[in-house]
């Protein structure tokens, strides 16, 4: 058991660390969300330079679309390098992937652009474009990884791995605790 546990630790380490590779491809492919800062008497104002734009939605969805394919690939890495599995490696690889989709996260956003849109917008001056910083409001996208994960590995588990004996088959193979069982009731009747 604690050889298991120990491979399950390694097992969600590891598969966290890919979230810095999510985090990277989410921050370099997510569209940017177009903003221009406006003066309005003595502030500063921050609106969307294309209203019906669908930018945002597409932040999002970038997010969940690479999330399950990193979520597949970890799967068939922890099933090719164990495929025995067990209880504490399936726990070790959803646990890892919620990590992973966090790490990811909050990676994206720290490389976007700054969140406070209106110093960037007095930097860039009124009227400039500038990008709108890396946000993930669908936080179930979150989710994505670790339920992937799980459901290939569970399928190529199903699939490819090993198989459970068969048991032994026949009348005296597993005989009934009670001998009695075994005997034809008496129904009253004298036997010929």
């Amino acid at each position: 058991m604690r050889t298991e546990l120990r491979e399950a630790a390694v097992t969600a380490v590891a598969v966290a660390l890919g979230g810095v590779l999510l985090g990277v491809l989410w921050w370099w492919l997510a569209p940017r969300i177009p903003l221009v800062g406006d003066v309005t008497g003595d502030s500063w104002v921050v609106y969307l330079k294309d209203t019906e734009g669908e930018q945002a939605v597409g932040v999002d969805g970038t997010f969940a679309l690479l999330a399950p394919v990193f979520g597949a690939v970890s799967a068939l890495a922890v099933f090719l390098v164990r495929r025995r599995g067990g209880v504490p490696l399936v726990v070790a690889l959803g646990v890892g992937g919620l990590l992973g989709s966090l790490l990811a996260w909050r990676l994206g956003v720290w490389l976007g652009p700054s969140p406070d849109v209106i110093a960037r917008a007095r930097e860039v001056g009124k009227g400039v474009t500038f990008d709108a910083p890396l946000e993930l409001n669908a936080k179930g996208a979150l989710l994505a990884w670790p339920f992937a994960a799980l459901a290939v590995h569970l399928g190529l588990t199903a699939l490819f791995g090993p198989r459970d004996p068969e048991p032994d088959s026949g009348p005296h193979a597993h005989p009934p605790a009670d001998p009695y069982l075994l005997q034809p009731p008496d129904d009253g009747f004298p036997k010929a």
